[in-house]
């Protein structure tokens, strides 16, 4: 039970994972005893947090033979994905790669899709729940750390108390092998000593050009917006939200923490819908800027510069920060990642009043502009979501909070490829996103005004690998720790890989490798690195099932035979869009004599079903393919319409290989009119590994 699950696939083996589950959690229970008034649980990995990533690396160990405790310290699974961030932000597809993939499939069939990348939250949660009753865990809720214990460079145990009875008498101490910090705020690292930093390198720390102070027009207040209480004196003082402090140098470094604030869900149903109320502590003058914004800025639309409403199903919404002053409490998040857990919670419900308090502003001030209230007025708070917190989200979102410095620091080099790794074991492709991290005054033309700091949005980079080496602390302060989420990168490379699906695939490569070096009986640091990157590719889902065939242009250019004329177009980093990979091959219309061919492995047996990666603009392209498949001796001419689901994996079918002769997909131009792209196709296994869990 201490080996990896073997390849071996069918009833068999899924028999064979839930009992190796079901033993592995009484294993976990039966090392469970008390002394005094305090518990003990002796394990192999210990995780620290629930969010997303903590949920995969969990399950990961649990698949992988292992004993797991999984801690939270408060009572919400998910973190931000099942806590409103419904509205994935991805950058490209290609990168999103294991049981993260596998969550966004199982969303898929949720809403009756193959894959699905805007959902609600509480399918999110839902899933993630599933994936902790498959493998028998339960989660620890109310626990956090307060102490870490070290043997030189080994953590021996950590200490957490009850979140909601602290003191001695509520200590619980867990001993592993090897420890997860999987949680925004990286506190078992810190208690362990682990180096760390927080808010902006300089730009001559790193060689950077995006890091530290900078002044851009993202999300930025119109010219001449008056900071003062009264209007030309500056004696009346400043304005709530904007600082005393002076603009400092471009690219010069500082402790200040990107903008925090609630990814909102909204819905406008009205059998669905509880009101948006005034909240305990409103305070208006929080909003006077977002007036004066107004006055420059008339007529404007709601989601055009005030809230950013993207729709995710049943008429719901995912509302992020927009505009000059919106959802983002600049500058009231700076104590929060070393802030004690008491001062964290006062911060945390600051911000719950700040955005409930905007909300109930702009529908029901009278300074509003009528437009403006009229339409926040249509929405509500969805009586189906977080209830157990009163339909507000339980999850504020902690863009960035300590960072490790570890053996390796990812940097702006690596997000444009002018450095590469090679011991990547997970991939980011989001653009370098910062959110503003002060409001100050500035003078411009002689006038003083009141300016947003911090926001850069800086992308055009294709997928790149995120170092293992960024995932372990230098070896000299520790040995048997992972930080998947708080991992080693500067501010504005942070910025790029941030993204929950990105912090589910390094957590479950950390959880691979905590197992890798328990079996070997090493160090972190001293794992077969190459081992671990094949381990995840021959078992993606940590379950022993046969992993998916990607035949790509970039990833598997030699399979991908082209004729004719084909021009390769980079396919940037769309939030939900996008080519596969790096590129998409494009022809136009006039050539019709072009045509690509995928050519798959010729051992390839069983049954899969086929995709076709709809890239491309949907301005230009045909309405529909021609292709042609060559299975063995046969030969099967189809016809796929391209119309819908644009950066979207479009069905072929599902067929049968048995692995003797040649098997490939073409598609030829002849008589389609508009051009023809091709980027990718995917072979999916049609059994039990793409299915639902079972219940």
């Amino acid at each position: 039970m201490n080996e990896p699950l073997g390849m071996n696939t069918g009833k068999v083996k899924a028999l064979t994972t839930l009992l190796c589950c079901f033993l592995v959690t009484l294993l976990g229970v039966a090392q469970t005893s008390t002394k005094g008034s305090s518990s003990v649980l002796e394990v192999d990995v210990c995780i620290y947090g629930a969010n997303s990533a903590g949920v995969i690396a969990a399950y990961t160990a649990v698949m992988q033979g292992r004993t797991v405790a999984l801690l939270e310290p408060g009572t919400h699974l998910g973190g931000l994905s099942s806590g409103g961030l419904g509205y994935t932000d991805i950058g490209n597809k290609y990168v999103i790669t294991g049981l993260a993939r596998d969550f966004y499939r199982r969303m898929g069939k949720h809403y009756g899709k193959f894959e699905q990348w805007v959902f609600e939250p509480h399918v999110a949660k839902n899933i993630f729940q599933a994936y902790l009753d498959k493998a028998g865990i339960k989660v620890q809720y109310n626990r956090r750390v307060v102490a870490v214990t070290k043997s030189s460079k080994t953590i021996q145990a950590i200490t957490t108390e009850s979140s909601l009875q602290p003191g001695k008498q509520s200590h619980t101490q867990v001993k592993a092998k090897v420890f997860l910090d999987c949680s925004y705020e990286g506190d078992v690292m810190a208690k362990a000593g682990i180096s760390y930093t927080i808010g902006r390198e300089s730009n001559a720390t790193y060689g950077e050009t995006y890091n530290g102070v900078q002044l851009m027009m993202h999300h930025q207040f119109p010219d001449g917006i008056d900071p003062y209480v009264i209007p030309g004196q500056k004696e009346s003082g400043l304005v709530w939200g904007v600082s005393k402090e002076k603009l400092a140098s471009t690219g010069s470094g500082d402790k200040k923490v990107q903008a925090y604030n609630f990814r909102i869900c909204l819905t406008d149903s009205a059998a669905n819908q509880v009101p948006i109320t005034r909240p305990d502590g409103y305070d208006s003058s929080k909003y006077e800027l977002l007036l004066r914004v107004f006055e420059k800025q008339k007529d404007l639309p709601l989601n055009h510069n005030y809230l950013k409403m993207d729709p995710i199903p049943n008429r719901k919404t995912d509302v992020n920060n927009k505009g000059p002053l919106s959802t983002d409490m600049i500058g009231e998040n700076y104590a929060y990642p070393e802030a004690n857990y008491q001062t964290r919670e006062k911060i945390i419900n600051a911000h719950e009043v700040y955005t409930k308090g905007l909300l109930y502003f702009m529908g029901h001030d009278n300074r509003v502009p009528e437009h403006l209230r009229s339409s926040i007025l249509k929405w509500g708070y969805p009586r189906d979501e977080f209830q157990d917190n009163g339909h507000w989200p339980p999850q504020l979102y902690i863009r960035e909070a300590r960072r490790m410095i570890g053996e390796y620091v990812m940097t702006q080099a690596n997000c444009q490829g002018q450095a590469q790794v090679e011991d990547a074991v997970g991939m980011a492709a989001y653009m370098m996103d910062s959110h503003n991290c002060q409001r100050i005054v500035i003078e411009k033309d002689g006038v003083l005004m009141v300016k947003n700091e911090g926001d850069v949005e800086i992308g055009g980079f294709p997928p790149y690998g995120i170092s293992y080496r960024s995932l372990v602390p230098k070896r000299s302060e520790c040995t048997n720790l992972l930080v998947p989420v708080c991992l080693s990168a500067s501010h504005i490379a942070f910025g790029s890989i941030r993204m929950e699906p990105v912090f589910m695939v390094l957590a479950q490569s950390a959880a691979m490798a905590a197992v890798q070096a328990i079996e070997q009986g090493k160090f972190i640091q001293d794992i077969d690195v190459y081992k671990l990157q094949s381990n995840l590719k021959r078992d993606p889902l940590a379950d022993g099932s046969t992993p998916e065939i990607l035949v790509d242009n970039d990833i598997t250019p030699g399979q991908v035979q082209r004729s004719g004329r084909w021009k390769e177009e980079k396919g940037g980093t769309a939030q939900l869009g996008g080519s596969y990979a790096r590129s998409v091959l494009m022809s136009d219309s006039t050539d019709l004599s072009s045509s690509v061919k995928f050519v798959f492995p010729q051992d390839i047996k069983g049954k899969y079903r086929i995709y076709f990666y709809n890239a491309g603009s949907p301005v230009y392209k045909a309405a529909k393919y021609e292709m042609a498949m060559q299975l063995g001796a046969a030969e099967v001419r189809l016809i796929v319409p391209t119309s819908a689901n644009h950066y979207e994996w479009i069905p072929v079918g599902q067929f049968e290989f048995n692995g003797s002769g040649q098997a490939w997909m073409e598609i030829n131009r002849q008589s389609l009119k508009g051009a023809i792209f091709a980027d990718a196709v995917l072979l999916v296994p049609a059994y039990p590994n793409t299915e639902p869990f079972s219940k």
